[in-house]
Order: C-alpha cells, then sequence, then structure tokens
C-alpha cells in the first residue's frame, strides 16, 4: 500500500526537490498543496486552521512536508503581521492537524533562529535568540510544533538554493550583465543545495527519531566565496568586489540585520543516524552541472 506524503509550499525550492526526490518511487504518492492551486497541486492556505484541519483529515497522511514559508528577510520586516501568520500560526496549523490524523510532521526552519554572533557552530542545543522578525516567526513556528504537534522532525537549514529564486541564480543572472558585483564578505554560513535537504528529509522522516535537528550542507564560506565559486564553476569572469555588512547596509538601508556566523552544526543528525550531508562545494558543482 502507498504512502501519501502531503506536501505544503510545493511549488517553491523544496517542495520541488521533494518532488523530484520522490518521484519515481512506486512506494510514495504525493499531495501537492501551495496557496494556488494549479495542475497537480491543490489550494490549502496554512493560515486557515480549518481548511488546514479538512485537507489533512480527508487525505490523512503518513507525513507532511511544511516547505511553506514567508522568506522574504526584508519583507518580513514590513509585513510582520502576514509573517508571523505564514511562518508561526501556519506550523501550529499543521501540527494541530497531523495529530488528529496521527501524521508525522517535518517543519523546516532556519539558521536566522540564532543571534548571529557566535564563533562557532551552533548546535541543536544552543539557546535561540534571533534578531530578525524572519528570526522571530521561525522560531515562534517551531515552539507551536514542539507544542502540538506528537510526531516532528524540525530541520533547521541555511543558504538554501534550488530550482527558483535563490543567490546562485541571481548571481549567474546578474553575471550577464555585470562586469563586477558587490558581496558581503562577513558574513559566514554553509550554502546548501534543496536536493541535499530532501535528502536529510528522506533520512529522518521513515524512522522514529522525532526531535530537532540542523540540515546543511558540510563546510563553510562567506557569500562573497560562494560568489567567486559560483562564477568559477559556471565559467563566468564577473568580479566579485568584497565589502562589509555596514558597506551593503549603507547601499541598501531597508535591509533586514543578517547573521554575521550562522554555521550550523548537523550535530544530532550525525549522532543518531549517523549521516553526513555532503561539502558545499560539491552540492553547488553538482548544482551548476545539472
Amino acid at each position: 500500500m502507498k504512502k501519501t506524503i502531503l506536501v505544503t509550499g510545493a511549488n517553491g525550492q523544496l517542495g520541488r526537490a521533494i518532488n523530484k526526490l520522490y518521484k519515481d518511487n512506486e512506494e510514495i504518492e504525493l499531495y501537492n498543496t501551495d496557496v494556488v492551486e494549479t495542475e497537480n497541486i491543490h489550494s490549502m492556505n496554512i493560515t486557515n486552521i480549518d481548511e488546514v484541519v479538512k485537507t489533512v483529515e480527508t487525505v490523512k497522511p503518513y507525513a507532511i512536508i511544511n516547505c511553506a514559508a514567508h522568506t522574504n528577510v526584508d519583507g518580513c520586516e514590513k509585513d510582520v503581521d502576514n509573517a508571523y501568520m505564514i511562518n508561526a500560526i501556519g506550523p501550529r496549523n499543521l501540527s494541530i492537524a497531523s495529530k488528529k490524523t496521527a501524521s508525522k510532521l517535518v517543519h523546516i526552519s532556519t539558521d536566522y533562529v540564532f543571534p548571529g554572533d557566535g564563533t562557532r557552530p551552533y548546535t541543536e542545543f544552543d539557546t535561540p535568540m534571533p534578531k530578525s522578525i524572519y528570526g522571530k516567526t521561525k522560531l515562534a513556528g517551531e515552539e507551536f510544533v514542539k507544542q502540538f504537534a506528537d510526531r516532528y522532525f524540525i530541520i533547521r537549514t541555511a543558504w538554501l538554493y534550488g530550482d527558483g529564486k535563490n543567490f546562485v541564480n541571481t548571481m549567474l543572472r546578474l553575471s550577464e550583465t555585470h562586469d563586477e558585483i558587490n558581496v558581503v564578505c562577513d558574513q559566514i554560513g554553509s550554502p546548501t543545495s534543496t536536493r541535499v535537504l530532501a535528502d536529510i528529509v528522506d533520512n529522518l522522516i521513515w524512522t522514529e527519531n522525532y526531535g530537532l535537528y540542523h540540515g546543511t550542507c558540510e563546510g563553510v564560506c562567506s557569500w562573497a566565496d560562494f560568489a567567486e565559486e559560483i562564477f568559477r564553476l559556471a565559467g563566468k569572469n564577473t568580479r566579485v568586489n568584497h565589502i562589509t555588512s555596514e558597506e551593503y547596509a549603507k547601499l541598501n538601508p531597508a535591509s533586514a540585520k543578517r547573521p554575521k556566523y550562522s554555521v550550523l552544526d548537523n550535530y544530532m543528525l550525525k549522532l543518531t543516524t549517523g549521516y553526513t550531508a555532503l561539502d558545499w562545494q560539491k552540492a553547488i558543482e553538482e548544482y551548476i552541472k545539472m
């Protein structure tokens, strides 16, 4: 008998990667949802509790993978209520519904729950202290999942890229019309492909290893280092000018505060499953060559 997995935000980067991962798996049936109904995607607004409960009780999924989020960091600062609705109330609703149907819940969170002023990778045992509205709403979502869901996996990821709008595709687009670009060099993290994150989800979803996890590619770099590697792999000659966060803020005064150091240690993943993620350089090479 096929296991049904309900995917929210199915038209986003991770949602597409999940679909690609399970496309040829005859034991899994995906029930894709998003705010707008399109071909093969059902309409479901995660901020509407009645709509969520009705859909989940009808589908009765083995698991729910919540890929839906308000990820526009600067936009969240201006649109606080909507950010809380999508990033906090949405996960709460999915948690309530998952409990009713005894479904597993996979919820994707972020490195932005941390202040970003550390000097070593954050583990799952470090205390969150978000500085931005985006980080605060995502942390609230985590707390609701812990409060209302019975069987859940919270996976914090960072610097995500895949099929859709992201840093990699923006850099490649800019390289078509710019000989040089300014990129921040003092923000450090771990670029993570949706292919790797989807693999981490798959590694956990069939287990009983419930709880909080970090899920990123291994290794660290700055945004400027990342841009240079993208251009090198894509054969672009665009020069990357390394600038500080302060210089960037002067050029973009409306931008939200970004973490300076937001490297996540996949400690729990290694401890409970022995899983080691792909290095960020190998992951971006894989992505560019696709």
